[in-house]
């Protein structure tokens, strides 16, 4: 299920169904969620208002269409689907039409995420033999790898300047968070834990970041400050908790 958070305790089932309905996107204003659900035998892209009316199914494809991505402007939803045979990232209109494959590529591509602007979209690809983070203008010209490092990469999402990207990296030894210049460069580790520090997301003003870890014992959500200082646990279950994304209002 999905469920929403106001920084505490307090939760808000927004998809209340028996199904799997994971990794939630926001709508630029903040009142509807693209997110993944395997309710109708596979997984597909569903649109619903936060707080759970409306739900619309975007995709209808016996592939696998995943990773849903909103856009700045609020027109497309930039995701993943296997359905010409291999991980492609696609992008669609809100409603429905204008399918569009953008990285075609024999390699896996997927996890997509739009810079602020709208204009690029950061990936994750095995094209160079590793999952490395990429980046691509938003029509999938200028395809370039950022991340350049023999250890898996993935996860990545932009600051709301722009200037920034939070990501996930093994080079350490396990899953920590880390954050680069959108350029590629001076990329450093946040969260130094041997424990798993998964799925970043960058508040509104850019001063904080959650993720989800396994520190303690359980995968739970904590809220950092940008360079790392300040942990704090958000949720407290033990059921997991996972998926973290913040809300743009």
């Amino acid at each position: 299920a999905i469920g929403l958070a106001a920084g505490g305790p307090g939760l808000l089932n927004v998809t209340k169904h028996p199904a799997w309905d994971v990794r939630a996107s926001w709508s630029p204003e903040g009142t509807r969620l693209a997110f993944e659900s395997d309710r109708d035998g596979n997984r597909e892209i569903y649109l619903v208002n936060d707080d759970g009316t409306e739900l619309v199914r975007l995709t209808n494809h016996q592939a696998r269409d995943t990773y849903a991505a909103w856009s700045p402007a609020g027109g497309k939803i930039a995701f993943m689907s296997d359905r010409d045979g291999n991980e492609d990232i696609y992008v669609v209109n809100t409603d429905g039409s204008g399918l569009a494959n953008l990285t075609d590529h024999p390699a896996d591509d997927s996890r997509p995420v739009w810079s602020p602007d709208g204009e690029r979209i950061a990936f994750v690809s095995s094209r160079d033999g590793s999952l490395e983070i990429y980046v691509m203008m938003a029509d999938g010209s200028e395809q370039t790898n950022l991340s350049g490092h023999p250890k898996m990469d993935w996860d990545p999402v932009w600051s709301p300047d722009g200037q920034r990207i939070a990501f996930v990296s093994w080079r350490d030894g396990n899953p920590e968070v880390y954050v680069m210049n959108a350029d590629g460069s001076e990329p450093n580790n946040l969260t130094r834990d041997p424990s798993g520090d998964h799925y970043p997301s960058w508040s509104p003003d850019g001063r904080c970041i959650v993720f989800y870890s396994l520190r303690d014992e359980n995968w739970e959500v904590y809220r950092m400050r940008a360079d790392g200082a300040e942990l704090t646990r958000l949720t407290d279950h033990r059921a997991n908790d996972n998926a973290p994304a913040w809300s743009p209002r």
